[in-house]
Order: structure tokens, then C-alpha cells, then sequence
């Protein structure tokens, strides 16, 4: 991937979930478990919601900006015409989603620790682990998605903010939301669920596995990448 041939494009995707949950370090250390946190400390809610949105840039913003520039330049249009598969490409690019949002989670992970936040209990890692791969490629397929309903490179930024910006907050992201009207209707995104399935993961030591907020992300992984097989494109599309 190219990603890892742009030294500078790594560091700061690596950099800025760091920085962000260093700042929440700094305003919200002080703040112990609390109801408004539903029972966690404030850090200890922030470490899994950051580590949550950080998973959903490397893979759905990302995904979505980048193929679209790709295929905008002709860059997809050459590979298109290689021997590699298809199937091999997203693959790749899958794999790559997957360990970009490991490596966010630890650096994050250990930020939090700095700050006195506790590691995830033995008994939860693998489910730590199921909830980041079903997530990634959940969130891959959807960037794949709407870079097939993207129609040039520079509407990208602006078309993927204008579906995550909304998604975030309503999902809890940044703070709790005590709404049942809108825990209901983000429920049923795949926002909330990943923000559930890692606080879950990330704050207690039972080893029961998430069923309702993995089978969300799966409808909308599987909705999302039915869109791609039947919408996407590997050729530039006409202005």
C-alpha cells in the first residue's frame, strides 16, 4: 500500500488519535467513575469511543477518499488491467484497515494507561480482537460503498464528513447521549454498536460476546459491500 510509502500520511494518522486522547487526558483525568459514563470513569469511556473513531477513519474515510482519488487519477483503471484479482485487492486493502486500527488501538490503549486507565481484562482481549476485525470490515465495506456513489475526488472529503460527522455524535462518541429516542435510532447504525461492543471490551471481565451490537455491524457490512459489488466502478466517471 501506498500508505506506507507516505511517511508523513502515517505519522499523523498514527499521531492524531494519540494527541486527541492525550488532550482528554489532560480535561478529563480528574472525573471517576461516574452515572454519566454509565458507570466508568470519564477516561476509561474516552480511551474505547477514540479508539472507536480512529478505527473509523483508517477505514471508512479513508477507504472511501483514497479510492476515489485512485479512480478519479487512473490509478485503479491500471490495476484493473493487471493479473491481480479483484478479490486480491480488496483483500489487501482490507488488511491493510485491519492493522493501521490495531496499531491506533494499542498507541491509544497505552495513552490511556499513562493516565491511569486499566488494560483490558485477560478474559476480553479476544473479544476485543473479533469486535476490531468485524468493525474494520464493516466500516471497509461501507468506504467502498460510497466511493462508488462518490463522483470525483475533491466532492470525497466532503461527502464522507457529511455521513460521519452526524453519525459520531449522535452514536456517544464525544459524550454520552442519555436520549432514548436517539440511543434507539443510532442503535441501529453501526456506530453506536462498535462504540458499545468496544467500552464492553475495553471495561469488563466477562466473556460473553456482544451478539446484537456484532450482528448490526454485520447487516450494514454486508449492505455495504453489496452496494460496492454492484455499484463500483474502476474507471474515472464522466463529468
Amino acid at each position: 500500500m501506498t500508505f506506507w510509502r507516505n511517511p508523513q500520511s502515517a505519522f499523523f494518522t498514527f499521531v492524531f488519535p494519540v494527541v486527541v486522547i492525550a488532550i482528554f487526558g489532560g480535561l478529563f483525568g480528574g472525573i471517576g467513575n461516574s452515572e454519566f459514563y454509565y458507570g466508568r470513569s470519564a477516561l476509561q469511556y474516552y480511551v474505547s469511543t477514540i479508539a472507536a473513531v480512529s478505527v473509523l477513519g483508517s477505514c471508512y474515510s479513508q477507504s472511501a477518499i483514497v479510492l476515489a482519488g485512485r479512480r478519479q487519477n487512473g490509478i485503479l483503471k491500471r490495476v484493473r488491467a493487471t493479473p491481480l484479482p479483484t478479490s486480491a485487492y480488496f483483500v489487501g486493502l482490507l488488511a491493510h484497515c485491519v492493522v493501521v486500527s490495531v496499531v491506533d488501538v494499542v498507541l491509544i490503549t497505552a495513552v490511556g494507561r499513562l493516565y491511569g486507565v486499566p488494560l483490558p481484562a485477560p478474559s476480553q482481549l479476544p473479544v476485543l480482537a473479533l469486535t476490531l476485525v468485524l468493525g474494520a470490515t464493516a466500516f471497509c465495506a461501507l468506504g467502498v460503498a460510497v466511493a462508488s456513489l462518490i463522483r470525483n475526488a475533491e466532492a470525497a472529503p466532503s461527502v464522507v464528513q457529511f455521513v460521519l460527522f452526524p453519525l459520531v455524535f449522535i452514536s456517544g462518541t464525544y459524550m454520552p447521549i442519555h436520549s432514548a429516542l436517539l440511543n434507539g435510532v443510532a442503535g441501529a447504525l453501526p456506530v453506536k454498536p462498535f462504540n458499545d461492543a468496544l467500552l464492553g471490551a475495553f471495561t469488563t471481565d466477562h466473556a460473553g460476546l456482544p451478539w446484537r451490537d456484532f450482528a448490526v455491524l454485520l447487516l450494514w457490512g454486508v449492505a455495504g459491500a453489496a452496494v460496492a459489488v454492484r455499484l463500483f466502478r474502476w474507471d474515472p466517471r464522466p463529468e
